[in-house]
C-alpha cells in the first residue's frame, strides 16, 4: 500500500521503509519550537527530568511573541526564564523584543523550516509549516521538553484526508477564505487527528502566503497537520532562505485517504466565521447587519506582507468608522520594515489605525486590544472561542484582511466591494 506525503516524511524520520495509519513511531526532529507561554513550562519539565543539554543548539527555537513586549510582571518573568535558558545552552535561535516576530511567520521567513522536515512546537499552530512541504504539528510542553533534550518525539501516524483544489480564487478572495470555507464544510472535528493534504491543479494558483494561512488553521478542523506539495512556488520561497539541502516527498498514486473533497477555488466567496467556533461560517452575502467595535489585522495567520498590502489597498484614502478601533500588527520586523517602505504604515495611520510592534497580542486575549463586555471584533486571527479576545460575552468574527479592512471603514461586517 502506498503512503501519503505525511507518512513518507514520518517514515524517513523514523528510519523505516514504510509506516501506516495508526502505527506508533519514534521520529527524529529537525526543529523544536516554544514561545514565552509554553517555553517556561517546557523548561521546568526539562530541568525536572534532569536533562543537562539540548540535542542541537541550532534546532531549538524560542520566540518571545505572545505577551511580549512584556505586559506585566508575570509575563516578564516568563521571558526571563526563556532568556536564561537560551544563554545557558547558547541557542542559535532565540528571538526577543527587537528581533522577534510572531513565531509561525518568523521561522519560515528566516529559513529555519523547510520541505521534508519533521517539526514540533509547543503551540497548536505549528502546523503552519506544512505549506512548505514539511510535517509540522503542535505538542504539549512535556513532549517539547523531551524533544529539546533528545531530538525525538513519538507519534501515532495519522490517516489522511485529501483536498483536491481546482480553479483560481477571485479578486479579494484569499487563503483565509479557503480554510474558513473548508472548516465550515467539515466542522471543527472534521479532520480530527488526520493529515489534511492539499493537491490538485488549483494549488498552483495559491501563493505561499495563502498556503501558510491554510495550513495554520488545519488545527481548527482538528487536523494533526496540513501539508501542500512542493512546487516551483515553494522552491522559489525557500531558495535564498534555507541553508543547505531539503528533501521533497510526494504522495504515492495508491496512497490511501479516508475522504476526498473536491473544491473549486473559483466558487469560494469572502467568508466570515461567526462566534463562537471557526466552523460557524457564512459567506459575505449572508452576514446580515453586524456592527462592530474593533478590527485586528495581524497574527500568525494573516500578518504577512501580502496581508498588509490587502488591507492597505482597501484603506488607502479612506478612514475607519467613527468610534471604531483598528489595530494593525505586522507579523515580523521585516514585514514591519517592508510595510514602511511600501507606504502601508502611512496608509494605516492616515486611515485612523494604530500599528503595533510584532506580537500575538490580542489574538489570545494577551494585550494590545482586549475586548470589553458585549464588544464585537472582526479579526484576521484563527480562533473565536468564548472569551478568546477578552470578556466572555464579547464576540470575535474571523475574516480575511480584505474583509477586515472593509469592515473597519463601514463600522460593520462587509465585503471589500462595499467599502468603496
Amino acid at each position: 500500500m502506498g503512503m501519503t506525503m505525511t507518512q513518507k516524511i514520518l517514515a524517513a524520520h523514523a528510519g523505516m521503509e514504510s509506516v501506516q495509519a495508526g502505527q506508533l513511531i519514534n521520529a527524529s526532529l529537525d526543529m523544536v519550537l516554544a514561545n514565552d507561554i509554553t517555553g517556561p513550562v517546557s523548561i521546568k519539565e526539562f530541568d525536572g527530568a534532569g536533562f543537562e543539554s539540548v540535542f542541537d543548539k541550532s534546532k531549538v527555537s524560542l520566540v518571545m511573541d505572545h505577551f511580549a513586549p512584556n505586559k506585566d510582571i508575570k509575563s516578564a518573568e516568563q521571558c526571563k526564564k526563556c532568556r536564561t535558558f537560551a544563554r545557558r545552552f547558547d541557542l542559535d535561535n532565540f528571538y526577543d523584543v527587537g528581533e522577534m516576530g510572531i513565531e509561525h511567520a518568523l521561522l519560515p521567513e528566516k529559513g529555519l523550516v523547510c520541505a521534508g522536515e519533521a517539526i514540533i512546537g509547543a503551540d497548536s499552530h505549528t502546523c503552519t509549516y506544512g505549506a512548505l512541504g514539511a510535517f509540522s504539528t503542535g505538542v504539549g510542553s512535556t513532549d517539547l521538553a523531551a524533544g529539546m533534550a533528545t531530538g525525538q518525539a513519538w507519534f501515532k501516524v495519522p490517516s489522511a484526508i485529501k483536498f483536491v483544489l481546482t480553479g483560481k480564487l477571485n479578486q479579494n478572495v484569499s487563503g483565509k477564505d479557503v480554510i474558513l470555507h473548508i472548516i465550515g464544510m467539515i466542522g471543527v472535528d472534521g479532520a480530527l487527528y488526520k493529515s489534511m493534504e492539499f493537491t490538485g491543479p488549483g494549488v498552483a494558483s495559491l501563493t505561499i502566503d495563502d498556503r501558510l494561512c491554510i495550513c495554520n488553521m488545519a488545527i481548527e478542523a482538528g487536523g494533526k497537520n496540513g501539508i501542500f506539495p512542493v512546487d516551483d512556488i515553494t522552491k522559489d520561497y525557500m531558495d535564498g532562505r534555507v541553508q543547505g539541502d531539503y528533501k521533497v516527498y510526494e504522495a504515492d498514486a495508491d496512497a490511501e485517504y479516508e475522504k476526498v473533497y473536491n473544491i473549486d477555488l473559483s466558487g469560494i466567496k469572502p467568508t466570515v466565521s461567526f462566534p463562537h467556533l471557526p466552523e460557524n461560517t457564512r459567506t459575505i452575502d449572508e452576514v446580515g447587519d453586524v456592527t462592530i467595535d474593533q478590527v485586528v489585522i495581524g497574527s500568525c495567520t494573516n500578518g504577512r506582507l501580502s496581508d498588509m498590502k490587502a488591507a492597505a489597498d482597501i484603506l488607502k484614502g479612506k478612514h475607519v468608522a467613527k468610534g471604531l478601533r483598528a489595530i494593525i500588527i505586522p507579523a515580523t520586523q521585516k514585514v514591519y520594515k517592508d510595510s514602511i517602505k511600501n507606504g502601508y504604515i502611512d496608509t494605516f495611520i492616515d486611515a485612523g489605525c494604530i500599528v503595533s510592534t510584532p506580537t500575538c497580542g490580542p489574538c489570545l486575549g494577551g494585550h494590545m486590544g482586549i475586548l470589553a463586555s458585549g464588544e464585537r471584533c472582526v479579526a484576521t486571527t484563527n480562533r473565536n472561542f468564548v472569551g478568546r479576545m477578552g470578556a466572555t460575552d464579547s464576540e470575535v468574527y474571523l475574516a480575511s484582511p480584505a474583509v477586515a479592512a472593509a469592515s473597519a471603514i463601514a463600522g460593520k461586517i462587509c465585503g471589500p466591494e462595499r467599502s468603496k
